[in-house]
């Protein structure tokens, strides 16, 4: 039976909206540039988890996971941006934003044990 791994989980559940919000900026509105940073930074977040968890040690381990917070916290700034600029709206922002705050909470909670 598969462990179940909030961070796994919702990481890759973020990745794939990150991925659908690509595809509808790209189809949509023709943006190229931002929508190219936020898939960027958005998928690298669960990518760098995926890496953290087969990490080879514990120093590994807390290093991908502080550049999965650092992806999260650059995918908070690509989000906003899209939004003040009026590619995103409020309705659709709010969902997407408030899952990777959410996400960075769990990532700065995860990073925060290497410190103590």
């Amino acid at each position: 039976m598969k462990q179940e791994n909030i961070i796994l989980d919702k990481s890759k559940r973020f990745a794939l909206r990150i991925i659908k919000l690509y595809k509808y900026m790209i189809s949509e509105h023709k943006e190229y540039v931002l929508s190219k940073q936020i898939l960027r930074s958005g998928t690298s977040v669960g990518a760098n988890v995926r890496e953290a968890v087969r990490g080879q040690s514990t120093a590994d381990f807390y290093a991908k996971f502080n550049i999965a917070l650092k992806e999260a916290e650059e995918t908070l700034y690509w989000l906003e941006l899209l939004h003040e600029s009026g590619y995103i709206e409020t309705t659709h922002f709010t969902d997407i934003y408030e899952d990777c705050k959410e996400i960075t909470k769990i990532l700065m909670a995860i990073t925060k044990k290497q410190k103590s």
